[in-house]
This record gives C-alpha cells, structure tokens and sequence, in this order.
C-alpha cells in the first residue's frame, strides 16, 4: 500500500478518535471531509466531489461508502479493509444506501455525529441524508471532531510541514528569478508551481494567488494575466505541499522605484509579525494573536485596510482550500499548543492610493518560541 504512515500511527490516531467519541457520548461517526479519512485511514482521492462517507463506530470498526472509480484507490492509498459501492445511475440517492449499511452495522438507535461543515458535503445531500437518518436515534454536527485532533502534528507530520516549507522557499526563490519589469505572470506562476513538483511536492488544495498593479490588492486567484510595468506591484500567496501538507507563504513585491506608502505598509506588517510571535506560544489563545494584531493596526490608523483574520492552521488538506477550520479572529478561543503548523500572514489593501503590501509564512509552535519554517528573511523585497 502507498501509505504516507506507519500503520502503528493510524491506530494511535483511532485510539485517539474512539476516545474523543466516548467523550462525547457518539456511538458513530460519518466522516465527509476527505482531510478526516486521509489523516485516519491514508485514504487519498478527490473522489468526495461526489457522494462518500467513512463511518466510523465507537469500537474502531470502519466502512467506506464510496464510487466504484475509487474502490482501487482506496485499496492502494489507505488501511481501509471494508469499501461499499453505490452504483451511478438515473436519480440515484445514495444516502438510501448509507442507510441500509448503517443498518447492516446495528446502528439503528445509535447516538451518530456528521461531518456537515466540509466541501464534502452539499446542501441536497445534507437534506437527503438527514431524511434518512430520521429512522436513527440521535443526530447531531460533529463537525469539528477530527479537525480538533488534527491540529497537533505528529513528528512525521511535522516533517512533512517542514518539507512543504522548504519547497515553499524553492517557489519563492523561482519567482524571485524571473520578477523584472515586462516580466510575465504567467511564467511567474508556472515557474513556482514547477518548483514545488520537481521537488517531490504536491498540487497545492488551492490556486497560487497572483496578482500585480491594481490586482496587487486582491487576495483571491482571477483569471488572466498581464506584464509587470516598470514601476509596479507584485501580490503572491503560495503554499509548498508535501503528501497534501501545506507550508504558506505571502509577500508582496515591489518592481522599480517603492513609494513611500509602500514602506510605511511593509513597516507596518513588520512590526505586526514580529510582536505576534511573541504570542504565537503556549499560554495564548489564537484571538491573543488576533488582538495584537488588531491593537498595531488600530494604532498606526489601518483598521480600515486590514482583514478580519490574520491566519490560521495548515496541515493535510484537499481542494478548494488549504486552510484548516481554526483562524486568528477576534475572540477565538482555541488554545496555542506545541506542534500546531500555523500560518501568520498580514494582509493591508489601501484602495484609496492602490498600495498593495503583504507579509506571511508559516511557523511550528513548540513549548517556547515560535518556530519559522521559511529560510527566507522578511525583508522588504525590491526588484
């Protein structure tokens, strides 16, 4: 089997699940996020564009309800032993036939958790499956479950988060090459994305974002593409992947003669950055790192152009995105421990002169000191 984990570390990982499970009184566990099968079972597939669930009982016993495009995959990618099919056909609705497997293993009656918040799972599948599960006992979001569990890395997975990092680096390194005015962002982007494969990596769970002059302030991937002039601005955000891990990074690039704004923005995400690694440790909470960059902002007058997060967790994720469920938002209550990937980023759009200025990468937390994965300073970078 292609598996990226000692078997002994998937046990320990539903040692840890069943546990969590008990806690919270769940006889069963239906698992649509495809992050949650991959780091239980090593199942790798992006099969869950359509309908599939791993059900997971409190005594370890697992089933894979899926396609038959992806009874092979999950044969070769996971430990997975008992895989149903629900067949493709003409108004099918396979929530009929979870219900007759959850049936077929005694959980009628059963207290059953669902993983609703996931790109997993669509609004009519939601409808068709809570239809179905009426005839069971208690239902209820257990959305978060796996994704709590998840948060603290494992030293394989860390090393996994720290070769992501490196081919992050290496993507930087390409785009740094080729960054000039008259240059083409779509040679900058496809020199970035080369990187990361030709280093081993992976397809990232989300589009490179990419973005110069007036797109400079935007932080989402646009199609299309144009030429750097030779005074402009340059926006990345980019991640290295390593057997679907994720290291991010995000700077903004300064072509020809930076204005003065430019260098009061970058000053500003500096000075953001460095005084929430002083927070980014145990005894701190992930809105502690939100408020410390709420206060700087609020300070030097940029609330305004600021966002309302400030990063959030990385670890094995699929597509559309590869950010984890818990962010740096006001009030968030989840506490910074050893061993959490977290990406730091800082993020201001002044829409009124159009300066553009972003600074992020990703840091390990350890019992101390947080540690940045990057080899790259966070210098203002000017070509």
């Amino acid at each position: 089997m292609g598996l990226h984990f000692e078997t002994s570390e998937f046990a320990d990982r539903l040692a840890r699940l069943t546990q969590q499970m008990h806690e919270e009184r769940l006889d069963a566990l239906l698992l649509f996020a495809q992050e949650s099968m991959y780091w239980l079972t090593g199942y790798d597939t992006f099969g869950y564009c359509f309908f599939q669930t791993l059900v997971v009982k409190a005594d370890g016993t697992m089933a894979l309800l899926t396609r038959s495009a992806d009874l092979r995959q999950a044969r070769q990618t996971s430990i997975i032993e008992n895989i149903h099919i629900w067949v493709d056909r003409v108004n099918a609705d396979p929530t009929v036939d979870l219900k007759n497997l959850l049936v077929e293993m005694d959980l009628l009656g059963a207290r059953i958790g669902v993983e609703y918040d996931t790109h997993g799972m669509t609004g009519r599948i939601a409808r068709l499956l809570d239809t179905q599960l009426m005839a069971f006992g208690q239902i209820s979001d257990a959305s978060y479950l796996v994704s709590r569990l998840r948060l603290i890395k494992s030293p394989t997975e860390i090393a996994y988060v720290e070769r992501a990092a490196a081919l992050a680096d290496d993507a930087l390194d390409a785009a740094l090459s080729l960054t000039k005015a008259g240059a083409d962002e779509a040679a900058i982007l496809a020199a970035m994305q080369g990187a990361v494969l030709a280093g081993g990596g992976d397809y990232p769970a989300n589009e490179f974002i990419i973005g110069s002059g007036v797109d400079a302030l935007l932080c989402r991937y646009k199609a299309g593409r144009r030429r750097l002039d030779a005074n402009d601005q340059l926006t990345l955000e980019w991640a290295g992947a390593y057997a679907h891990y994720h290291a991010a990074m995000m700077r903004t690039i300064v072509i020809g003669e930076p204005s003065y704004r430019h260098r009061e923005l970058y000053n500003a995400c500096l000075e953001n950055i460095r005084a929430i690694e002083t927070v980014l440790k145990p005894g701190h909470t992930f809105g502690d790192v939100f408020d410390v960059h709420s206060k700087i902002m609020e300070e030097r007058g940029l609330s305004r152009h600021r966002l309302n997060a400030c990063g959030y967790s990385l670890g094995a994720r699929f597509s559309p995105s590869w950010m984890e469920h818990q962010m740096f938002h006001v009030g968030n209550p989840q506490p910074i421990v050893p061993g959490m990937s977290l990406f730091v980023h800082m993020i201001i759009m002044d829409s009124d002169s159009g300066t553009a200025m972003t600074l992020g990468q990703t840091y390990l937390t350890t019992d101390d000191e947080p540690k940045a994965l990057s080899r790259h300073p966070l210098d203002f970078i000017n070509l």
